[in-house]
């Protein structure tokens, strides 16, 4: 399993050079057996007999830190959605993306974002699960921007970044709260401590940051505003990130640790308020799009609602219809932006306004198109598989129970509703889009492309997904008996065993439900006209993108307003403040801890020769302040320096005080070159309260580095480890010089990544001064 987590992103790294010979081989085709490979190793485990599986790599054995992947059957779903539809979407974008597009770019963060949700449904540790969390924002930040030459994009990268990466430290708080209260890192450790969790004194915060990570990712109502503005993102992205992997990352964590909550009514009654409130809300404010896209991301918003509220509802029956359903919309709403893609590439709009009886002239678009919408409708026919779990839905709605109280009981009753009234617009928004777009009047000149059909090769995906949607209506026990039951299983937290059947009889009440939102749906879709102006009123001015945007204008603003005040040039005002801040921070920890211990009898003796050398050291120091030649302020300054390294000789550090002496030299050559060309010093008439303030922070961090030597030195809150480097220095180093020991072997990485930064700021340094070179001789 940990090859396939990161193939796509040990390829990602030699994507750009692959990219080189795009004019020649689309890089497309050469990375598009990863996705494959991946999927068909998955593939494997599909089946009745299905066994979870597990591997595991230490990484940071000290925090209880591993790459714990493990397979069960939901983790599988997730798995092969992910690789399956990510090899459809590399397909298609080959006849999406133009070879002038940064084709390197494209496929290096889209195979990242891949080998970032692969981790996420795989994890079992919760630390590297938000690890990946956190890259799957990243890398969608970077595929939603990746035309940023598009204000729009720009726009919708920084909305989705912001949104989701507050969800993401949300979920990183809940996680912290799951391991101390638990002790383990492990998913599964803690659903077996699922008790424990829930009489927890934190329980209630555990809950509330696991739900806005969730919300935030999954496009919950209030949190659903990034996703329309996302679909600036091509369309290969919309197709993979925003109806089949990435928005699901937060209904998969929800199905994760649902086990844990299930049995709470707070869980019941925040999941189905929000998931109903979704459904209802985004159907409603789809059919108000005139964006083909954007139409297709509020009924993914929809969609996504009424997966979180069956989630929510937490019978076995519920979960088994939420697992259900989110394979039937990776199938259907894929297959649906990827029609939408292809209308806007051949007709260059994707302006429902615009279009109309594109039939005629995209008879192939036009028929996936059917059974894509009709399915996500909900239409009664059992070739469809969207009609399926939406039945489920309504079944799962009418049964709930298990939960007392006045308010609970009331919201038992009106979640049927709720659901049939989200359905109703579900029903109307797939209408119109349908109808909008391949019915109607064809209007010639309004479209900037005469219209014609795909490539082949570019209705190859659409067409596969059609063909999933039709195998799994036709055959959906085939589907769940090998993959379905054990994904439910495992949210469920026990066994699962259901029958799907399309025909439960007239008295059915969820077909009768399906039958009221058939009819409802098509007499307002046909009045569409007629109750359209309901808009103007619902929701009227309010925007919840104007709130977006009013606070991040008014952080930003406040932002600037703090950061202008005290950033105004004057490198003195920037030392107070950092001296000041450190001063205060240190003298108040060290206060708060007790850890004050000015203890001076175990210190060495002090001689007339270390007073002497200190006291020229004290002079050299104040004679700096007061030179007028800035040569001479450079030298006395180095006084203060190689006095040190006196020191460091009079207390039998050799070592140090030969460090010391170079570094010295070397600061002190360096400097005067430097000021050799500046100008000189100049006296400033500055007044008693600006040298009084010079002189109160110089005292004050003087005094508390002196404070902080004498008390870390009497304060042993451990063991000492200078024993062991002793012990060892000869033993485990192969040296005598414990010093150097420790610099070059105990803390190698340390000494490896200083030296790093050394080179980093050389490389800088070069490249400025190139620079400037470069600009003289133009």
């Amino acid at each position: 399993m940990v090859y396939a987590v990161f193939a796509p992103l040990i390829f990602a790294i030699i994507i750009p050079f692959l990219s080189r010979i795009k004019h020649k081989v689309h890089t497309g085709w050469l990375i598009l057996p990863v996705p494959l490979l991946i999927f068909i190793y998955f593939l494997q485990f599909v089946g009745s007999d299905f066994e979870t599986a597990r591997q595991t790599i230490d990484w940071i054995p000290s925090l209880n830190i591993a790459l714990d992947f493990y397979l069960d059957g939901l983790s599988l779903l997730f798995a092969l959605l992910i690789s399956g539809i990510g090899t459809l979407v590399v397909l298609y974008s080959i006849y999406y993306l133009n070879k002038e597009e940064q084709l390197g770019h494209f496929y290096t963060y889209l195979y990242i974002f891949m080998s970032s949700m692969l981790g996420v449904v795989l994890s079992d540790n919760v630390f590297v699960l938000y690890t990946f969390w956190e890259f799957t924002s990243l890398s969608s930040f970077l595929l939603i921007g990746y035309w940023h030459y598009r204000e729009k994009s720009r726009y919708g990268a920084l909305k989705s970044m912001l949104i989701t990466v507050l969800g993401g430290f949300s979920l990183l708080g809940g996680v912290i709260l799951l391991t101390i209260e638990t002790g383990t890192t492990s998913i599964r450790g803690m659903i077996e401590q699922a008790d424990l969790i829930v009489n927890s004194d934190y329980f209630l915060f555990i809950l509330i940051f696991l739900l806005l990570g969730a919300f935030t990712k999954s496009a919950q109502f209030p949190f659903h505003i990034w996703l329309p503005d996302a679909m600036e993102a091509p369309t290969p992205v919309s197709a993979y990130l925003h109806s089949a992997t990435m928005v699901k990352a937060g209904i998969y964590l929800m199905a994760r640790f649902s086990p844990i909550f299930s049995e709470v009514p707070l869980f019941f009654i925040i999941l189905s308020i929000f998931g109903l409130v979704t459904l209802a809300w985004a159907s409603y404010m789809a059919v108000r799009q005139t964006d083909l896209k954007g139409i297709l991301a509020f009924s993914t918003i929809s969609q996504l609602g009424m997966i979180m509220a069956m989630l929510g509802f937490g019978t076995s029956y519920a979960v088994f219809a939420a697992v259900f359903h989110i394979l039937n919309h990776a199938t259907f709403k894929g297959s649906l932006f990827m029609v939408a893609g292809i209308v806007d590439h051949e007709t260059g709009s994707r302006d429902i306004r615009k279009l109309g009886g594109l039939m005629t002239f995209m008879p192939i678009s036009a028929t996936l198109a059917i059974f894509g919408t009709f399915s996500m409708a909900g239409v009664p026919l059992p070739f469809l598989n969207g009609f399926y779990s939406k039945e489920m839905f309504f079944e799962s709605a009418l049964d709930l129970g298990g939960y007392s109280g006045a308010f609970i009981e009331s919201l038992i009753t009106a979640i049927p509703i709720i659901a049939v009234v989200g359905s109703i617009f579900t029903f109307v928004y797939s209408m119109y889009l349908f109808f909008g777009t391949f019915r109607g009047e064809y209007k010639e000149s309004e479209l900037p492309k005469k219209p014609h059909e795909a490539p082949f090769m570019m209705l190859v995906p659409p067409m596969l997904l059609v063909i999933g949607v039709m195998v799994i209506g036709l055959f959906p026990n085939m589907f769940n008996q090998a993959l379905i039951t054990h994904s439910a299983d495992a949210v469920y937290g026990d066994e699962v065993a259901k029958d799907i059947k399309f025909w439960h009889g007239w008295d059915s009440p969820a077909f009768q439900m399906s039958l009221i939102v058939v009819a409802a749906g098509i007499l307002l879709y046909l009045t569409k006209n007629k109750w359209h102006h309901i808009y103007r009123v619902i929701p009227g001015r309010f925007n919840f993108n104007r709130v977006y945007d009013w606070v991040v204008e008014k952080i930003e603003s406040v932002s600037n307003r703090i950061t202008t005040a005290y950033m105004t040039g004057s490198l003195r005002l920037y030392m107070i403040l950092i001296l000041t801040a450190i001063i205060t921070i240190t003298a108040g920890a060290i206060l708060i801890s007790d850890g004050f211990n000015f203890e001076v009898q175990d210190l060495a003796p002090i001689t007339a020769p270390e007073v002497i050398v200190a006291s020229i050291m004290a002079i050299a120091a104040i004679g700096t302040t007061v030179a007028r030649n800035r040569i001479a302020a450079i030298l006395i300054l180095g006084v203060v320096g190689y006095g040190l390294a006196i020191l460091f000789v009079m207390y039998s550090a050799p070592d140090l005080a030969l460090t010391q002496l170079i570094i010295e030299t070397v600061t002190v050559v360096l400097f005067l070159l430097c000021f050799y060309h500046l100008p000189n010093l100049t006296t400033n008439n500055n007044s008693i309260v600006h040298k009084g303030t010079n002189v109160l922070v110089s005292i004050g961090y003087g005094v508390l580095m002196l404070v902080i030597g004498v008390t870390a030195y009497n304060s042993r809150f451990a063991d000492t480890i200078s024993n062991f480097f002793m012990e060892n220095t000869y033993e485990l180093g192969g040296g005598h010089n414990a010093v150097n020991v420790i610099l070059v072997d105990f803390r190698g990485i340390d000494t490896l990544f200083e030296v790093a930064v050394l080179f980093g700021a050389a490389l800088g340094i070069f490249a400025m001064i190139k620079l400037r070179q470069d600009k003289g001789a133009k």
